[in-house]
């Protein structure tokens, strides 16, 4: 059963197929309806439970509509519209889940209902985001870099601001693609734990900094996330600590000419990145967005149809 917690969990050949299917079913979608089904309609008869306890645009819309283009169908719930939301314990809300639907994406407020749900589920388990990780989201932006041409062996992805759960989904993929990243925070928001020196010792480039122009220096990609995310309480301090380590138009000059620019959404513009590198011709963020759909696919088909 493959579930889909954590890219670290991944091969290279793993990743490679998912990436691969991706960009295949994009280009097969061409001129269709968007609610129409994929010739294969591959997930016909299968249905995907979606549980919220945050928020959602991207990962709920894509969701639902991979699951629909798959010729399947998807049941949405927040955590506070079931008992789970009441003090039903975890693995109880798993087995009777696993009864009903043939997988589980869940998006969590702590990594740990994740690897728990996923202890006791008899279906996959797909992390549509926890405070460790966001690692469908990387898919969509590696396939996003993919398609602006670059080769992420070998390449160099800045990552400048927050180090959160999306960064740390760089570093669990790095050493699989073979990319080399750094990472530029402010103190106190850097980017820390055994997991960066596992990366490491599994053959990761991973080079954390505070200077952020260091960072985008000769960049293939520069890369940001809001400075403040969900369940943060302390907006004005992290405004305060990071609000130099943002993308304008003098820090995406240090990156190649041709560097890719991209944020996973929502975003806080004049905060993290300015609205004319938002709207530059560098910046790929709104096919970033779009891709969360067509990785959303292929991650599906990985765990169902493996």
């Amino acid at each position: 059963m493959n579930h889909f917690l954590s890219l670290a969990d991944l091969s290279p050949v793993q990743l490679r197929t998912i990436l691969d299917d991706a960009h295949r079913r994009k280009a097969a979608r061409a001129g269709r309806p968007k609610g129409a089904a994929d010739d294969d309609a591959s997930l016909s008869g299968h249905t995907l439970a979606m549980v919220f306890e945050k928020s959602s645009t991207r990962t709920r819309f894509s969701f639902e509509q991979a699951m629909r283009q798959l010729g399947g169908s998807a049941i949405v719930a927040t955590s506070d519209q079931m008992q789970l939301g009441r003090g039903e314990p975890v693995k109880d809300t798993a087995r009777v889940l696993s009864r009903y639907v043939d997988a589980v994406m869940l998006r969590v407020n702590s990594h740990d209902t994740l690897t728990e749900f996923a202890r006791h589920a008899s279906v996959p388990i797909i992390n549509g985001l926890s405070d460790y990780n966001h690692p469908c989201q990387i898919i969509a932006d590696l396939m996003t870099l993919e398609e602006r041409g670059l080769t992420l062996k070998g390449a160099k992805l800045a990552w400048i601001g927050d180090g959160n759960n999306v960064a740390m989904s760089f570093v669990n993929c790095a050493a699989q693609l073979g990319f080399s990243l750094i990472v530029a925070s402010p103190d106190g928001y850097r980017l820390k734990g055994q997991h960066i020196e596992r990366a490491r010792a599994a053959g990761a480039d991973i080079h954390l900094t505070d200077h952020p122009d260091a960072a985008a220096d000769g960049a293939d990609a520069l890369i940001t996330d809001c400075f403040v995310s969900m369940g943060d309480t302390d907006y004005d301090a992290r405004v305060a600590a990071l609000s130099s380590f943002n993308l304008d138009a003098a820090r995406v000059a240090k990156a190649k000419p041709e560097a890719v620019v991209l944020h996973c959404l929502p975003a806080y513009r004049g905060q993290e990145i300015t609205d004319a590198v938002m709207e530059g011709p560098q910046s790929a963020i709104w096919d970033e967005a779009e891709n969360r759909l067509h990785a959303q696919k292929s991650i599906l088909s990985w765990c169902l149809r493996p």
